[in-house]
C-alpha cells in the first residue's frame, strides 16, 4: 500500500526533527530515540500538524532555556547538560499527545483529538517558559500559601513567570490555530485560540501545585509532574469540548 501524502509529510518531518535535534544538540541519544517514537506516533496515528506543534514547542523551549543560561547556571537553576533534553523530558512533554494519537487512531478519529493534543503541548510550553524565564524573578511566592520563596522553587509563582506562562500558551495557540484547518478541526479559530491559551496557563498552575505539594516532598519527580500537568491540559480540553465548544 502506497503511503499517503500526509504520511510522507509526517515521515519527512520526523527525520528532519531528528537531524536538527542532533546537529543543534537539543536532545541527547536517549532523547533522540524517544523523539523518534513520539514523532511517529503523533504524526502517523494523529496528524503531522500535531508534530509541527511539538516541534514549535521544542524550538521555543530551547530558546527560553538558553536565555540568560549562564546566570541561571550560577544560581543552580539551569537545565543540566547545557539544556540538552533526554528521554524523560520528551515523554513528559510529548507522551500525552502520543496517548491521544493512539486513542484517536484506535477509535477511527475523534473530533476533539487535535484540540486535546494542542492543549497538552500548550501546558508544556507554558510551564517551560514560566520555569526558564520566571526562575530569575526574585518576587516569587508559593502558589499554596503565597509566602515568599527563593526564585526557582518548585511550586513558586512570580509576575514574570505568570506572564511567561501566558506567552507560552499564546504561542502554541497561534501555531495550533494556524494549522487547525489542515486536519479538519471543527472548533472555530477564535474559540480554539482562546481555549488553548487558557488551558496552557491553567495547566502551568496545576504543575506548580503538584510541585509544591508532591515534588518538594520527594513523592514524585519533575518529569512526573510535567506529565501529569500536560495530562490535565488534555482533560481540560475534553471537558471544554463537551460542555462549552
Amino acid at each position: 500500500m502506497q503511503p499517503t501524502t500526509d504520511e510522507l509529510v509526517a515521515l519527512t518531518m520526523v527525520l528532519t526533527l531528528l537531524v536538527v535535534a542532533w546537529k543543534k544538540s537539543l536532545l541527547d541519544r536517549s532523547g533522540l530515540i524517544a523523539a523518534l517514537f513520539v514523532g511517529l506516533l503523533v504524526s502517523i496515528l494523529g496528524h503531522w500538524t500535531w508534530l509541527a506543534i511539538l516541534v514549535f514547542f521544542l524550538i521555543i523551549g530551547s530558546i527560553s532555556t538558553s536565555w540568560r543560561y549562564e546566570e541561571k547556571q550560577l544560581l543552580h537553576l539551569a537545565e543540566e547538560n547545557e539544556g540538552m533534553r533526554g528521554w524523560r523530558n520528551v515523554v513528559a512533554n510529548g507522551g500525552v499527545a502520543s496517548m491521544i494519537a493512539i486513542i484517536n487512531y484506535s477509535m477511527g478519529g475523534l473530533d476533539w483529538a487535535y484540540f486535546a493534543a494542542a492543549s497538552s503541548i500548550s501546558v508544556a510550553a507554558a510551564d517551560t517558559l514560566a520555569s526558564e524565564i520566571g526562575s530569575l524573578d526574585p518576587r516569587t511566592r508559593s502558589i499554596i500559601n503565597l509566602e515568599a520563596v527563593p526564585a526557582g522553587t518548585n511550586g513558586g509563582m512570580s509576575i514574570t513567570g505568570s506572564f511567561a506562562a501566558l506567552g507560552g500558551g499564546i504561542l502554541i495557540a497561534i501555531i495550533a490555530t494556524t494549522l487547525s484547518s489542515i486536519p479538519g478541526e471543527q472548533i472555530s479559530m477564535s474559540s480554539l485560540f482562546l481555549a488553548v491559551t487558557t488551558i496552557g496557563w491553567l495547566g502551568c498552575q496545576v504543575d506548580s501545585i503538584l510541585g509544591a505539594l508532591f515534588e518538594n516532598k520527594g513523592y514524585i519527580g519533575k518529569h512526573t509532574v510535567n506529565f501529569i500537568a500536560t495530562l490535565s491540559g488534555a482533560l481540560m480540553a475534553l471537558i471544554a469540548n463537551w460542555y462549552f465548544l
